[in-house]
């Protein structure tokens, strides 16, 4: 007799044993099927959120470096180092990002799209700021303190000699259609259209919904706004669209009605050149490139560095931290999710090893027998070998069928508590900054370190993270559960048999 039609036949006779096997090798196949799907899962969530995120890098003015450069000088009132040399306060100066520079590096590979950012303030004339109800009282005073909105030296401006506070936050840009206040949902267009590139040269606004209904201004109306260094130059804009926001407004907004959310006013950047003066007549305070994938954020900055860019000056600036915050959760889980097939596979074989290793010890004198018939050693294993295999075939479909419903259940389990872990976090890391130190402050802000996103206000609405998985059971799973099977199969019936197949006929007889 073979030993093919023994092991069936044995496979056959000994139904408790081959239904406890087929149990223990089912739990041990979902498990592994389990972590496998979820990996392939992880994997391809963590690849459509690159393609969707891409990366963001941010080209404009070193401001430390900038601060440094031109403001070195010996400080001759020191007497115990001569040439000692710090910044001088009053020496600043920003310098801004030309646009031929910017375009010329917008022209590079791996550029999905780019946005130019120019910031600035205005007086608002045909019309009234939304105010605080902490400056309702003291408005008066601060206009009669400040000579309007435009300020003067006299009446004391807060911002220094030389600066101007506005009633409004203006910001100039190329488009709102990648703005990232729009594309991230902070921002959302309701009435009119978004402003596009071919809106440059244009005089037309975007208004938020509060104060468009405060001062019943619909798409069409023309506004009055005032220069914020000189107050008797006035423009006048047309409504192109009306936006609501959900950005909360800035800690100082009850005492500067620039800072409040619904005082934001998207305007082209040709438009906010203009009050900003002959210094942009070419140029921005800062261009933002959307990347087509994170992965190339450093091959990017290097070609751009190669296009003769002045590093002593600009410096890029990556931001993928909003990527790797929504891809943390599903990286741990994917991370998990190996380390579950692995111990699975590592315990699949000690347990099936012991059982069979229990087996082989009750059929003592039936591979006694076979081998004092001058039954082949090898032929013994492999009979072992095809009846735990008939059972990995009768696992295998449990498994397949099973599988993907334990997926399910035990991979959105572990990302929602990697994504309430990941919240937690950065909640814990966001109360943690003071005032002034958001970490999306950008170049481009203004002196109070907005960040490009909403000048002037901080964004209540973050990157959502990816909360769900979508667990199924593909071909290329399968291909590896049957590869991670026999070869649990293989090494349990070789750690099993090996101790007794290589003993004597009589010895085995009489153990």
């Amino acid at each position: 007799m073979n030993f093919i039609k023994r092991a069936l036949l044995s496979t056959k006779a000994k139904k408790g044993r081959s239904f406890l096997l087929l149990l223990v090798f089912s739990v041990i196949l979902i498990f592994v099927l389990a972590g496998i799907t979820i990996q392939s899962a992880s994997n391809k969530a963590t690849e459509e959120a690159r393609k969707s995120m891409g990366g963001s890098v941010t080209l404009a003015v070193d401001r430390e470096k900038t601060l440094q450069k031109p403001s070195e000088r010996t400080d001759s009132s020191s007497t115990e180092d001569e040439g000692e040399k710090r910044p001088d306060p009053g020496s600043y100066q920003s310098t801004p990002v030309d646009l031929e520079a910017a375009k010329k590096i917008a022209a590079l590979d791996h550029v999905a799209s780019y946005n130019f950012i120019s910031t600035t303030s205005a007086g608002a004339e045909s019309f009234d700021p939304i105010t605080s109800t902490d400056t309702t009282d003291t408005s008066s005073e601060e206009s009669s303190n400040q000579g309007g909105p435009g300020g003067s030296e006299e009446g004391g401006n807060p911002f220094g000699k030389g600066n101007a506070q506005g009633d409004l936050s203006v910001m100039g840009i190329l488009s709102t259609e990648t703005l990232s206040g729009f594309t991230d949902g902070t921002n959302k267009l309701v009435e009119g259209e978004a402003i596009t590139e071919k809106d440059k040269d244009q005089n037309v606004v975007l208004l938020e919904q509060s104060l468009a209904e405060a001062n019943s201004l619909s798409v069409g109306d023309k506004v009055t706004i005032s220069n914020p260094t000189d107050s008797t130059k006035t423009y006048e804009l047309t409504v192109q669209g009306i936006y609501t926001t959900t950005a909360s407004d800035d800690a100082m907004a009850s005492n500067f009605s620039f800072l409040n959310a619904s005082n934001q006013l998207y305007v082209p950047y040709t438009f906010a050149n203009t009050l900003k003066g002959d210094t942009y007549a070419n140029a921005v305070d800062s261009v933002v490139y959307q990347l087509d994938d994170p992965e190339n954020v450093d091959d990017f900055v290097k070609a751009a560095e190669k296009t003769g860019l002045d590093m002593d000056t600009y410096a890029l600036q990556t931001d993928t931290a909003v990527y790797e915050q929504m891809i943390q959760p599903i990286e741990n889980v994917s991370s998990f999710a190996k380390k579950i097939v692995i111990l699975v596979s590592v315990a699949g074989v000690i347990i099936l090893a012991l059982i069979i290793m229990m087996t082989i010890r009750e059929r003592k004198y039936e591979m006694g027998v076979l081998l004092s018939l001058g039954e082949k050693r090898w032929k013994l294993m492999a009979q072992f070998f095809i009846e735990i295999l008939l059972i990995f075939i009768l696992a295998m479909g449990i498994a397949g069928v099973s599988g993907k419903y334990v997926g399910n259940v035990v991979g959105q389990q572990l990302l929602d508590q990697q994504t309430t872990a990941s919240s937690e976090t950065t909640a814990t890391e966001s109360n943690g900054k003071g005032p002034g130190n958001d970490a999306s402050g950008g170049p481009g802000g203004g002196g109070f370190g907005q960040s490009v996103r909403n000048f002037g206000a901080s964004s209540s609405a973050e990157q959502k993270q990816i909360d769900e998985l979508d667990v199924f059971v593909s071909t290329s799973d399968l291909v590896k559960l049957g590869g991670i099977g026999l070869g649990i199969c293989f090494l349990s019936v070789l750690l099993a048999s090996a101790g007794v197949i290589r003993l004597q006929p009589k010895k085995i007889l009489t153990m």
